[in-house]
């Protein structure tokens, strides 16, 4: 079969890698690509928000499958569009991706279906959020409504950096219209953790369990990013909550959604808080996380096609996912500046020494081809993943891989997984 891949990320390349793997593909392209991707698809150069070039190409090559990595493509309707004209499409259709797209419509999906969260409000207009920050006090959380690129999120943990934050959004649109709305939420405590699952509207897969790392520097200081790194298993998700995540947030919300009329299908995460055994949703996302598709994708045994072929046709039930054991862990390197502004076209040297440790795959995520030398394309460039018997195993391969890449100016956290190392060790 012929399969195109929609995206440029560290999450598409590790699509793109599993995807390889399986003996069903014959043809496999990815629009845009990277440098990374270059060398396991055949890249085709249209943007994944250009629906229209992408439907045209899916016709022209005969498209067997469509794989939608970013949430954009799915914010802009591309399932609805693909599914019209009878091509075969992994990913939700716009009602659904709306979890992702509208913090607030996902914030009173909860509320409606008695989801547990922190309790929040929604405004429209800059001067009352500024009047209710005062009232409430900090620390408070400040979300934009709409896509943000996994950045519009402000802890505050003054009432100073609360306003600002609602003026950087909601006066100065940092990020546009997403800021036209903002949800003003209660700071939850705790650990955080991602979990994905596979459904079908009808039949819920869990995916192995996975924690990020969002902020930009050691210790969680700094501002947020799209992650620095994630590695699974997450400790903190013991077998017992995994079973209470399902039945009190899946469960309800896939049956909510089907009051609203909506068919939940593909992969849907949730972001969560834990404290004391205990679970509040942060947010849903409507696609694979970044960057913890790498190390999830890195433990997925099964034919990665077959799950989704089943999705598609309502039959995920006949499926056995199957998940290999031990851990696996990817630390992001970041270009200087980033998640703020940073520069392009730095020549990256030592992937391949990198790739030639046991159980090591460098994702690309901002990488290009220039001259002949693969260079910094985006602020996030490369995801090193890595597998081990646990954690400490992964991540020391994971960081002696990391040691043999080299760019100007090139950044990483160094504390990825250590709450997981620590929680092991007690």
């Amino acid at each position: 079969m012929n399969v195109l891949v929609i995206g440029s990320g560290g999450r598409e390349h590790a699509l793109v890698w599993k995807i390889r793997q399986s003996k069903r593909v014959k043809k496999l392209f990815c629009a845009p690509g990277n440098a990374g991707i270059a060398e396991e698809a055949e890249c085709v150069n249209i943007q994944p928000d250009n629906v229209d070039a992408l439907l045209s190409f899916a016709k022209e090559r005969k498209i067997d499958l469509t794989v939608v990595g970013p949430e954009l493509s799915l914010s802009l309707g591309i399932a609805d569009r693909f599914e019209k004209e009878g091509l075969r499409i992994f990913g939700p259709k716009a009602s659904a991706a709306k979890l992702e797209c509208s913090k607030a419509f996902s914030k009173e999906m909860m509320a409606k279906c008695n989801i547990p969260t922190a309790a929040f409000k929604t405004f429209t207009s800059s001067k009352d959020a500024k009047e209710y920050i005062k009232e409430k006090g900090a620390p408070l959380v400040i979300k934009a409504d709409g896509l943000a690129a996994g950045k519009g999120v402000v802890v505050a943990e003054s009432e100073d950096e609360a306003i600002n934050a609602i003026t950087d959004m909601m006066e100065k649109r940092i990020f546009g219209d997403a800021g036209n709305k903002v949800i003003i939420e209660d700071c939850l405590k705790g650990e955080e953790a991602s979990f994905m699952v596979f459904t079908d509207g009808t039949t819920i897969v869990p995916m192995v369990s996975a924690q990020d790392h969002k902020r930009v520097f050691d210790n969680d200081k700094g501002p947020n990013t799209g992650g620095m790194g994630a590695y699974s298993p997450a400790p903190v998700v013991s077998d017992a909550l995994a079973d209470k995540v399902i039945n009190d947030v899946f469960k309800p919300l896939i049956s909510g959604l089907k009051r609203e009329g909506i068919n939940y299908k593909g992969v849907l995460y949730a972001g969560l808080m834990i404290d004391d055994n205990q679970q509040n949703v942060l947010e849903f996302n409507c696609r694979f996380g970044d960057p913890e598709a790498q190390p999830i994708l890195f433990r997925l045994k099964s034919d990665i096609i077959e799950i989704m072929e089943a999705i598609i046709d309502n039959r995920l039930s006949d499926i056995d996912v199957q998940w290999n054991q031990g851990a696996s862990v990817c630390v992001v390197i970041a270009s200087k500046g980033y998640p703020g502004n940073y520069e392009n076209g730095k020549v990256i040297n030592g992937i391949d020494e990198a790739e030639k440790i046991t159980g090591v795959k460098v994702f690309h995520a901002g990488t290009a081809k220039k001259d002949n030398n693969i260079v910094t394309a985006g602020g996030r460039v490369l995801g090193v993943t890595a597998s081990g018997i646990d954690i400490n195993e992964a991540v020391r391969t994971a960081y002696k891989a990391v040691e043999k890449i080299k760019f100007e100016g090139m950044h990483y956290r160094r504390d990825i997984a250590s709450k997981a190392l620590s929680l092991t060790a007690n």
